[in-house]
């Protein structure tokens, strides 16, 4: 295999054609789209002076493109969720440089899926036996510190242990269909006081006049994606400080994408006061961004997660991913589960005390996704808990 291929590097997808790239992809992860990717370039929220260098490897075989890699230069950890600053923080103590760095990932997208993108005849092993091994000796050339894949599936991660990659496990909470055939279904897996609790939750949102629209594709207009992007910019920079992506990218995901596009809007005496934006592809719902004009009582967890748990049941999504934090979510009926990310260190030291910490932190998460699904509201995944701690 790897004498039949022909390896390049490219700095944007425009080198790409869109049916090429999308026939590496993955069918439940609208991120790993060509669309996705190339509205991030497009807009000059990666490259330029951003800390996320793009520089993706292709695989190109007898039949057209083998497999590729998302892969970035990156010279901080913003953006990314699963975070290293410790890491990086180990490298200057002792004189190293982590910075910069590579990594395999979407931007400032933290959802699990395929980051090891392959034809549907070519498996994970088989790409990676053709990318990694020049991926990772041109990236030891050019001085980078590390090669990290982020939200893998737990298959890639599996193949990329063999090869010499540190495994890391974190969490998040995701909503899964039990086949439900409406949301009041949904609510009867709770126990009686969770229940009751989010039915009061929803009634409040009816009560103050606040009407939840559903909008997707063609229906969105321009003027919807402006308030979408003044609510993230707000959230972000009351949260979290300077947003990631700007009105340009917003303007042009609606034109290359709008297919995937859900977004769920509160809007009360005529005016858009709230509203998420989320992408679809598959059996997937991704909940991604969030805001409002001002403070509305449970507006947050009727855009973020009732209204499109009830928009997933309805249309027969099996599962809604609603991003990265998690409390609310959990008491709501998202169990946590495990994400998974691979690390190799070029130092050897560095490397040796990374990965004695993954092999301890490994085995602590492992246990506190168990034990946080014991006391979950939903009774049948605590059932589940209680059946594997037996």
């Amino acid at each position: 295999m790897p004498g039949k291929t022909k390896i390049t590097r490219i700095s944007s997808l425009q080198e790409v054609s869109m049916e090429d790239w999308n026939l590496l992809g993955d069918p439940e992860n609208p991120f790993s789209n060509h669309e996705f990717l190339h509205s991030l370039e497009l807009s000059s929220c990666v490259g330029g002076r951003t800390s996320w260098h793009p520089e993706y490897w292709v695989a190109e075989d007898e039949d057209g493109i083998h497999s590729s890699l998302p892969f970035y230069h990156k010279y901080d950890s913003y953006g990314e969720y699963i975070f290293d600053h410790s890491w990086a923080n180990f490298f200057s103590q002792n004189g190293l440089s982590y910075y910069p760095k590579g990594l395999v990932a979407y931007p400032f997208t933290p959802v699990n899926g395929k980051k090891i993108l392959r034809r549907n005849n070519v498996s994970a092993e088989e790409a990676l036996d053709v990318l990694l091994p020049p991926l990772l000796e041109n990236a030891k050339a050019e001085g980078l510190s590390s090669i990290h894949f982020l939200f893998l599936e737990e298959g890639e991660a599996r193949a990329l242990e063999k090869r010499g990659f540190a495994t890391r496990i974190t969490h998040q909470f995701h909503w899964k269909n039990r086949g439900y055939t409406s949301f009041e279904n949904f609510l009867g897996d709770f126990r009686s006081k969770k229940r009751i609790q989010i039915k009061k939750e929803r009634e409040t949102i009816k009560g103050s006049g606040i009407r939840i629209l559903c909008k997707e594709g063609k229906d969105i207009s321009e003027k919807d994606m402006d308030s979408i992007y003044s609510f993230y910019t707000e959230t972000y920079s009351r949260k979290w400080g300077s947003p990631y992506l700007n009105r340009k990218f917003f303007k042009i995901i609606l034109e290359k994408f709008s297919q995937n596009l859900v977004l769920f809007l509160a809007e009360k005496d005529g005016d858009t006061i709230g509203g998420t934006f989320n992408l679809k592809k598959g059996k997937k719902l991704y909940g991604r961004y969030w805001g409002s004009s001002s403070h509305y009582p449970f507006l947050h967890f009727e855009c973020c997660y009732y209204a499109p748990i009830e928009y997933a049941i309805k249309n027969g999504f099996e599962i809604f991913e609603a991003g990265a934090q998690g409390e609310q979510k959990f008491l709501r009926g998202f169990p946590a589960v495990p994400t998974y990310s691979s690390h190799f260190i070029f130092h050897d030291q560095a490397r040796n005390a990374i990965e004695r910490f993954l092999e301890s932190e490994r085995m602590h998460m492992q246990e506190m996704i168990r034990e946080t699904n014991l006391s979950s509201p939903l009774k049948d995944e605590a059932m589940r808990g209680e059946s594997e701690d037996q």
